[in-house]
């Protein structure tokens, strides 16, 4: 099993997280390569694939969901649950092949929610940003 793996309950196809380079109380930084596999490629869109927005948005969630719960400000056996997305703008496709770093900021963690807010870059563009909010549950 992948460090990212004990951190996350997602699983294959639906893991989003190759790798988390920095995290500390304020900040984390997280990567994810698309490639041709990807499963959404595959209908988003056959003749010219894009990495869908909405699987951008759960990128950037799933990075800082890792990296507060490698910082310990949460048990690690609470789920995150995406109660809502704000302030959502797409700047650049992504497409296969392509890295994408994220740079989440945790604005606030409470005992039963976390808010954060995120940009995705390829390479030095900017393709996406958004804050979201979560409600913190048991399985």
């Amino acid at each position: 099993m992948s460090e990212i793996e004990e951190l996350l309950p997602h699983r294959e196809p639906f893991l989003f997280v190759d790798r988390i380079e920095k995290y500390d109380d304020d900040e984390v930084i997280g990567y994810r390569r698309f490639t041709e596999k990807d499963f959404f490629f595959k209908g988003h869109f056959p003749d010219y694939p894009v990495v869908p927005g909405v699987i951008l948005i759960e990128t950037m969630a799933q990075c800082g969901g890792a990296g507060i719960r490698l910082s310990g400000r949460v048990d690690k056996d609470v789920l995150f649950f995406l109660a809502s997305v704000d302030k959502v703008k797409f700047r650049r496709q992504v497409r296969p092949g392509d890295e994408v770093k994220m740079v989440i900021k945790n604005l606030r963690v409470s005992p039963k929610t976390l808010k954060q807010s995120g940009k995705a870059f390829v390479g030095d563009q900017m393709a996406a940003q958004a804050e979201w909010f979560c409600l913190f549950g048991s399985p």
